[in-house]
């Protein structure tokens, strides 16, 4: 099922495309909670309910473009979490630093996942306790490894004066930048070590990546050091947390 899941993201980073390459300028409209939201994201989220719903009709969808009631899935073991185009800011900057990222999730945790950066075109995936990088349809498998010191990846739009206390007393390290969930997956193939969020994120934000993270060898807890989980509750919201490779 894996490499049908692969394939529904990279139709829906086509679609993401036309809109991206497009010559009229990028319209975006603004959610309740103040996020954009462009005809990419809508086109891509189409064509992935769609596509899920065909591959597996008795698994429901959960996407950040139109997420089901809470009664409808306060009782759900096993559902599609998905975010057809992670990281709209960097879309709209038009710096390719965005996503395609769908997950399975079984009992709270992310048991499947597949992150599609179309612009690069490249793939990462996870399933059954594996990670794979896949560019120039070449798929290697990919491990966390160590560095000291260590490379801190930090997200391109979004800081705050936890993270700069944080990094302040964090030791000697390097940091680098980069938009949507391919801060999880640079921990994961060994570009970077460490990701610390403390600013908001939600759940369809981080199911995918922290699939391709936890099958590469890294670790994903809150600050308590507890592991996310996707268990259904009623708010989006994740709690902060690290990824990270000790």
């Amino acid at each position: 099922m894996l490499e049908q899941v692969c394939q529904v993201a990279r139709e829906a980073g086509n679609a993401i495309m036309q809109v991206y390459q497009g010559e009229k300028p990028i319209d975006a409209t603004h959610k309740l909670d103040d996020s954009p939201v462009t005809a990419a994201d809508i086109a891509a989220h189409k064509i992935i309910v769609e596509s899920l719903n065909r591959l597996t009709p008795d698994i429901p969808v959960l996407s950040e473009e139109d997420p089901p009631a809470w009664e409808i899935r306060q009782h759900w073991q096993r559902y599609w979490l998905v975010d057809p185009l992670d990281g709209t800011k960097e879309f709209l900057k038009r710096n390719g630093e965005f996503t395609v990222n769908i997950a399975l999730i079984e009992n709270g945790k992310p048991v499947l996942g597949v992150v599609y950066a179309p612009v690069m075109k490249v793939m990462y995936s996870a399933a059954e306790g594996k990670a794979w990088k896949e560019e120039c349809d070449i798929r290697n498998p990919i491990h966390v490894r160590d560095a000291r010191p260590p490379l801190v990846v930090i997200s391109r739009s979004h800081t705050d004066e936890e993270l700069k206390e944080y990094l302040q007393q964090l030791g000697e390290h390097q940091t680098t930048s980069i938009g949507s969930s391919l801060k999880f997956c640079l921990v994961a193939e060994g570009q970077a070590q460490l990701y610390p969020r403390f600013g908001p994120t939600c759940i369809w934000d981080t199911a995918a990546g922290h699939a391709v993270a936890v099958a590469a060898g890294a670790h994903v807890h809150d600050w308590k050091g507890v592991t996310l989980d996707y268990t259904p509750r009623e708010s989006f919201l994740n709690p902060g947390f690290r990824v990270s490779i000790y």
